[in-house]
């Protein structure tokens, strides 16, 4: 199989290493609007230079890996589908919910399979927590709890096309929860702070944020972020039962320094990036979309589940910028025709 990746930055760079090890791949093309940057990651690894997105589809490619900015991203799949090629995508596949729903649209008409790329859901941690309550160990759950904290923010430019820390970096909590507990968030009520840097409130955006949801089920749900984590890079789900519990991201290297006298566990260095956290659920994911590009797998995360998740960030900004509680029904509605 013949894979072309557009964006070389450095989830690209990683994603192009990665393919290029996995068994069924027999080269690996890369693109970037950065023609330079290209060629730079192309003459690093051995892989193959393109002078552009189009070149990928003229030399000839079975999918494509779109890891290029995010505001690039529904253009880029929208032509994929367009040549009926096998998609990855990087969340987010659009900038806004319309755009997201076009992406959905244009996926159920179309052939190829579009994979969007939350990779929590392949990481061991949140499958085993998901199979224990699957398999009825923890009872009926009556509050999950939710941690993303960044050991640093990013740059003041990528802040200002994220989206914002609902939409950019809670949006895994908010799809993870969903993939694990099988139930529907109905309503949001959400505050955001900050702190920091002043290029966040000068986006519109917040450096730390806080959201309670309630899921269709009356189960409770809190979901923190931050981009000041200065203990590590920390993410963590708690999923509280009647019955047991189950924490996902306790290992040797949580940033989570004790205040008691003992600890019970080995502290190894703490994470420092999504990266270091996520290694192996990256690589996973992508050998995944090797089977799925193939016709061997069915598309565990198609563009509908990413739309799901964008509703309730959206809701939560919202909500954020009200002051007030939002059902996410009201995000879900799609504007009336003028």
């Amino acid at each position: 199989m013949r894979i072309g990746l557009v964006g070389t930055g450095r989830i690209g760079s990683f994603h192009a290493t990665t393919l290029q090890a996995l068994d069924g791949v027999d080269a690996v093309l890369v693109a970037d609007a950065d023609a330079p940057r290209a060629h730079a990651l192309a003459a690093a690894t051995g892989l193959e230079a393109v002078p552009d997105v189009d070149a990928l589809y003229t030399e000839g490619v079975d999918a494509v890996v779109i890891t290029a900015a995010t505001s690039a991203h529904a253009a880029l799949v929208h032509q994929a589908l367009d040549l009926d090629v096998p998609v990855f995508c990087e969340k987010p596949v659009a900038l806004d919910v319309a755009g997201t729903r076009e992406v959905v649209e244009h996926a159920e008409r179309s052939s190829a399979p579009v994979q969007v790329g939350f990779q929590r859901r392949f990481d061991l941690g949140y499958r085993a927590a998901r199979q224990a309550l699957l398999d009825g160990d923890l009872g009926w759950l009556h509050t999950v709890r939710a941690v993303t904290g960044d050991e640093s923010p990013p740059p003041a430019a990528y802040i200002a096309t994220s989206g914002g820390l609902f939409r950019d970096c809670s949006i895994h909590d908010f799809d993870i929860l969903r993939w694990v507990t099988g139930r529907e968030v109905v309503s949001v009520s959400s505050f955001g702070a900050n702190r920091g840097a002043p290029y966040f409130a000068e986006s519109g955006d917040v450096d730390t944020c806080a959201a309670l949801l309630r899921f269709d089920d009356d189960l409770l749900g809190t979901v923190t972020a931050t981009r000041y984590n200065g203990a590590g890079h920390d993410v963590r789900l708690e999923l509280c039962g009647s019955k047991d519990a189950r924490f996902v991201g306790l290992d040797d290297r949580a940033p989570l320094p004790t205040a008691e006298r003992a600890m019970s566990w080995q502290r190894g260095r703490p994470y420092a990036s999504f990266m270091e956290r996520f290694h192996d659920a990256y690589a996973a994911e992508l050998a995944c979309f090797v089977e799925v590009a193939s016709g061997r797998a069915a598309n565990p995360c198609p563009p509908a589940e990413a739309l799901e998740a964008l509703y309730i960030a959206e809701a939560c900004d919202l909500s954020r910028r009200r002051g007030g509680p939002v059902d996410v029904a009201e995000v879900r509605t799609p504007p009336a025709a003028t």
